[in-house]
């Protein structure tokens, strides 16, 4: 299959997934994650032994989800809008072989959720992450309220979420955000070896260790109810000041 706006590649058994929206900073509309889902899905049944995910060009990982489509979504587009994003974020979480993503500039709310829904998170320098929805109004919506927990202990998790924080790459290395962080002319290359040492291991064996992992802190009853609040925060006056005030670059003037 071939997409507008995401292309899937293959060293080998290594599927790539790039997000190609360089002029909206690989921002997520509907058609772009639907393909997004689907490039996931392709690379699942060719059986690739591991998933990189990146985004075109030099700015941005994933920015985001794109802000002019949601910020008219009534109430129930806007659950459908969560549960879209979590469809994708879980077949993340759930592809059968490791996934890497190459968190190279910014990767800011949905970008940042689809990054925390990667096995492994390799930064740049110049990255910037973060779930910064609270300034729209709304709340991480795929899956970002159960995972930045896990990876960043809550009382950090809450500190990002409840102020919107953007973590510089030292710092999101740190906290544990990112497993580790190169320069931004190697990450590559760096990516590349990370990816065939993997291609490497035994595939039967890695599925194990991952799905025996993800026992430990499989809470689907949470996510169910990050998508249920997510979605009943559009149309509130927060959501909409919100999400004007970002399309129009100015500070919202919340209630």
């Amino acid at each position: 299959m071939t997409w507008d706006s995401v292309d899937l590649e293959w060293s080998g058994d290594i599927a790539t997934v790039t997000v190609d929206r360089p002029e909206a900073l690989n921002a997520l509309n509907v058609e772009t994650i639907e393909a997004m889902g689907e490039a996931i899905a392709e690379a699942k049944d060719e059986e690739a032994r591991v998933l990189v995910v990146r985004g075109a060009g030099d700015d941005a990982f994933i920015a985001g989800a794109d802000i002019k489509y949601m910020k008219d979504l009534s109430t129930p587009e806007g659950q459908a809008w969560g549960e879209l994003g979590h469809s994708v974020a879980n077949a993340l979480e759930r592809f059968p072989a490791p996934t890497i993503a190459v968190v190279d500039g910014y990767a800011f709310g949905g970008g940042c959720e689809m990054a925390m829904a990667c096995d492994i998170r390799v930064g740049s320098e110049s990255a910037l992450i973060g779930n910064t929805e609270i300034d729209l109004g709304i709340i991480p919506g795929w899956g970002g309220t159960q995972r930045l927990p896990r990876l960043v202990g809550e009382e950090t998790a809450k500190r990002m979420i409840y102020l919107g924080q953007r973590l510089d790459a030292e710092t999101a290395h740190e906290e544990g955000l990112l497993g580790e962080v190169v320069p931004d002319d190697e990450i590559d290359d760096r990516v590349a070896e990370l990816a065939a040492e993997l291609a490497e291991k035994p595939a039967f064996a890695l599925q194990a260790a991952k799905d025996a992992i993800a026992q430990g802190y499989s809470d689907i009853g949470g996510l169910d109810y990050e998508k249920r609040t997510f979605g009943g925060l559009f149309g509130t006056p927060d959501q909409r000041e919100g999400m004007d005030a970002f399309v129009d670059n100015r500070e919202p003037d919340f209630e």
